[in-house]
């Protein structure tokens, strides 16, 4: 019921920037978690950032923790993850996730985006 559209992915040297926006439409809802997941070559899926419904309350991975952050806007319907400070271990493809409820940001997705890569290199 939630369709989730990512952009904003490309390559990076260490050090830059970059910023990705994952849009949602289809029954869009404030109450929905948002999270960021990463997924690099045969690794598994794994949690980076999460958000709930109004923006008040985040969550990051130890590995982003002080280096991304995530920010929504709602009336845009609209996820973000600034990532700074990149790191070559950060090359993956990066996957936008809508929860509903924010005690499982970590853990699942209800509804995921089609993920968009991300190249760091060093």
């Amino acid at each position: 019921q939630v369709q989730l559209v990512e952009s904003g992915g490309g390559s990076a040297q260490a050090g830059g920037s970059l910023k990705l926006s994952c849009v949602a439409s289809g029954r869009t809802d404030r109450r929905y978690a948002m999270a960021w997941f990463r997924q690099a070559p045969d690794q598994g899926r794994k949690f980076v950032a999460g958000i709930d419904g109004g923006g008040g309350t985040t969550s990051y991975a130890d590995s982003v923790k002080g280096r991304f952050t995530i920010s929504r806007d709602n009336a845009k319907n609209t996820v973000f993850l600034q990532m700074d400070s990149l790191k070559a271990e950060d090359t993956a493809i990066y996957y936008c996730a809508a929860t509903w409820g924010y005690e499982g940001v970590r853990t699942r997705g209800d509804f995921w985006g089609q993920g968009t890569q991300v190249t760091v290199s060093s």
